[in-house]
């Protein structure tokens, strides 16, 4: 029996795969999608039910925007392979692998005891959120490269999100106090210690930006070679 083969979206240039193998990942991408609309909303249908329910500090949490990000590319990428019509832009993808990259690097060494401060004290919404999205947009990334290289330059403007985010935090803390995680609150240490780490994850950031730049970059001319 043939099997229809389709364009390969490699470099945007000519190449096959199969068009079995197409399908399926754009099914996967949108189970992964919907696993975490599943996780956000069972999340909230908990707090509703315990009374602590803040629909705006929930929705600030970096990681929370981090994975609403990733879940609508995700099911955007599948949408758009099943329907044949262009892909997800590189750089919205990108953007979605840098920050639920530092989401499960940051969860890792500083917050992974602190579940009940983070609303996500439901095992499994914890998994989900802050250990299976961040594998799989990386394996998303991996599997289907970038189009066109992506120069760290212009990489860079994936940094904005984090600094207006981090902005936003602080000030609104000034406000009314209300700081989404502990290595932020100038309350543990003072604003010297909000400050080193802030450093420190801004150096953080930089990295995962380099590394998913250029290993997107280097899979997508193996893939064209």
């Amino acid at each position: 029996m043939h099997v229809r083969r389709n364009p390969c979206r490699v470099d945007g240039q000519a190449g096959t795969l199969p068009s079995v193998t197409n399908l399926w990942l754009a099914l996967l991408r949108i189970a992964f999608g919907l696993l975490v609309v599943a996780a956000l909303a069972f999340m909230i249908y908990t707090l509703v039910d315990g009374g602590t329910f803040n629909a705006l500090n929930f929705f600030t949490f970096f990681t929370v925007m981090s994975n609403i990000l990733a879940a609508a590319v995700l099911i955007e990428g599948g949408r758009r392979e099943l329907s044949g019509a262009e892909p997800v832009p590189d750089m919205w993808r990108g953007a979605a692998v840098v920050y639920m990259t530092v989401t499960y690097i940051v969860f890792a060494v500083l917050l992974r005891d602190l579940q009940e401060e983070l609303q996500t004290n439901v095992p499994w919404v914890d998994s989900v959120l802050h250990r299976v999205m961040p594998i799989a947009v990386m394996a998303d990334w991996l599997i289907d490269p970038p189009r066109t290289a992506i120069a760290f330059r212009r990489a860079l403007a994936w940094l904005g999100f984090p600094l207006a985010w981090t902005a936003f935090t602080l000030i609104r803390g000034e406000i009314d106090g209300r700081y989404p995680y502990p290595f932020l609150d100038p309350a543990n240490g003072g604003y010297g210690v909000v400050a080193l780490y802030s450093v420190a994850i801004l150096a953080l950031f930089l990295a995962v930006i380099w590394a998913t730049a250029s290993v997107g970059t280097a899979i997508r001319a193996r893939r064209r070679d």
